[in-house]
């Protein structure tokens, strides 16, 4: 069977990118080897945000009596909180579903290998196509260590019948941030060890340490510049064994959570049939096209952003090279988050980033217990810090902790997207009293103000 365009993966980059193709007319093959929605809708961004509401509310009913109010016993149910996890993402699959009914999309399932650069098997059977999109995510990666098989993945950990009473998360990036968050606010004991000096390396150092010492006086402990040598039996405990400035330490817990990233996940045939593939990833160039003519590459499998928004935006890229459009999507500007509490988020570069770079740039900071909305609402505990280029004003980057600091971030995205100044920002009137107001207050310590 001959369609326009095969993609190999129903992930967000997939679906999106198949759900696009069709609204240009062209007939799409779309190839899942597991269920609609990829990781992010089934094993990642959903279901976390889903354990993180229900992480949140155990918090709040915890604190509820710092503003009076009488709760009662707080109890936690972690079967409950799993079972509105799967609910959640069984109401959102069935609207990837839904929207890959659309005419002109089939979608099969089972696992595609890809036979030429035109064609793919897929439970035996072949379909063909002008051209194909590999569209196949991400997986836990381990670490090379003794006793690693201790240790349960993300997967794993969403999957818990029973709360561990300590658990102890090897890396300190998002994923582990996220789950020391959840279990933490659940009623576990949590231990962190991250090999970097800081946790959250890609983000600014600033906001990253703000953010550990926030969650180090709720409770979770952490061990930075650490590095894990091996995982053994401890008893009925997993002693998580670890070098830290010149001494072997060790830290014990029932459960360990291996949190060191995610790898690739390349689709049989491609490297029989020369697809370029350097670190684990497909090479792609600017259109993601990969080193075979007609073959694409979006999302986690190229590595170039493991965000489920940024295989979107890729996947946008895509659709207009294939049918000649003009693609606008600015791949450099791409917003992240940490959902714990407070949330982190961040947009375009680090300040050490800017100085490695030798830019001629100013950095300033705004905090949230100078907002009105921020101190009403109980959360006090944030700051912004804006980083604008001394010559041009265009904003370089923009990194919150903070309450909403997921939702606040995506304005600054829209500025450096449009290539505004800082000043147009701290011109633009935000309405008060709202957390908004804190963009204003940093974009404002910049000066002259032009109108």
């Amino acid at each position: 069977m001959t369609y326009d365009l095969i993609i190999i993966g129903a992930g967000p980059g997939g679906y999106e990118l198949a759900a696009e193709a069709a609204r240009h007319g062209l007939s799409v093959l779309l190839a899942e080897k597991n269920l609609p929605g990829g990781t992010c809708l089934n094993r990642g961004c959903i279901p976390t945000k889903a354990l993180c509401r229900n992480a949140q509310l155990m918090s709040d009913l915890r604190e509820a009596h710092n503003f009076g109010i009488e709760t009662g016993e707080v109890r936690f149910d972690l079967a409950a909180a799993i079972a509105r996890k799967d609910a959640v993402v069984a109401q959102l699959r069935e609207g990837v579903t839904t929207l890959l009914s659309a005419p002109l999309i089939t979608t099969v399932y089972g696992e595609a290998i890809i036979t030429s650069p035109r064609s793919v098997s897929v439970a035996g059977e072949r379909y063909t196509a002008s051209n194909i999109v590999i569209a196949t995510g991400s997986e836990p990666r381990d670490l090379p260590i003794e006793g690693a098989n201790l240790a349960i993945s993300s997967d794993d950990l969403l999957q818990l019948t029973q709360l561990p009473q300590r658990l102890c998360i090897i890396g300190g990036g998002v994923i582990g941030m996220e789950f020391a968050h959840i279990f933490h606010n659940f009623g576990s004991e949590v231990t962190v060890v991250e090999y970097c000096k800081e946790i959250l390396p890609p983000f600014d150092k600033d906001i990253a340490k703000r953010l550990r010492q926030t969650l180090t006086r709720k409770g979770i402990n952490f061990a930075t510049g650490a590095a894990v040598t091996a995982l053994k039996r401890d008893g009925e405990l997993i002693a998580v064994c670890y070098d830290q400035k010149g001494k072997s330490l060790q830290v014990s817990a029932d459960t360990v959570l291996m949190a060191v990233g995610r790898k690739p996940v390349i689709p049989q045939g491609a490297q029989e049939l020369g697809i370029a593939i350097e670190r684990g990833a497909i090479v792609v160039d600017d259109n993601m096209m990969t080193s075979v003519p007609g073959v694409y590459a979006i999302g986690d499998v190229n590595a170039r952003c493991m965000l489920a928004h940024a295989a979107t935006a890729q996947a946008s890229v895509v659709i207009n090279h294939i049918t000649g459009g003009d693609s606008h999507t600015r791949l450099d500007v791409v917003p992240s988050a940490v959902f714990t509490t407070p949330e982190l988020a961040m947009v375009g570069a680090t300040e050490e980033q800017c100085q490695a770079r030798e830019l001629n740039f100013t950095a300033k900071k705004a905090f949230f217990r100078s907002n009105g909305k921020a101190v009403a609402m109980g959360e006090p505990d944030g700051l912004v810090k804006m980083i604008v280029d001394n010559d041009s004003h265009r904003i370089l980057g923009c990194h919150i902790c903070g309450a909403h600091a997921a939702d606040l971030i995506q304005e600054v995205a829209t500025a450096i997207d449009a290539d505004l100044t800082v000043f147009n920002i701290a011109r633009a009137i935000h309405g008060h009293p709202t957390l908004s107001e804190v963009i204003t207050d940093v974009a404002r310590q910049f000066s002259p103000i032009k109108t």
